[in-house]
């Protein structure tokens, strides 16, 4: 299996359009353009067909990791994802109190 077959397969399961593609490269600060990503999604032996390098894979996945994650904290942030649990942990901790007027 290819790059090109792997950035075709992604593209699909993911449902990204080109735009989508590009803004993703660009969270890693990698410029491309759509001409240039057509074509790695056309067919071996086309003529402007172009292989998709392991360089814009790698990219591309890191990219993806950021568009779906977020980007990482810096040190001594916490993430949201940390916050959050770390809430809803205590929020366990603690009894469930109903008021009176509640109850009635």
């Amino acid at each position: 299996m290819t790059n090109n077959d792997i950035l075709k397969k992604l593209r699909v399961a993911l449902k990204l359009r080109d735009d989508d593609i590009v803004k993703i490269l660009s969270l890693v600060d990698f410029r491309i353009s759509k001409s240039e990503l057509g074509a790695f999604f056309r067919k071996e032996d086309h003529p402007k067909y172009m292989e998709c390098g392991d360089q814009i894979l790698r990219n591309f996945l890191n990219g993806l990791v950021i568009h779906l994650r977020g980007p990482m904290p810096k040190k001594g942030e916490k993430s949201k994802i940390q916050n959050s649990k770390s809430k809803s942990l205590e929020n366990k901790s603690k009894p469930d109190v109903i008021s009176k007027k509640a109850r009635n």
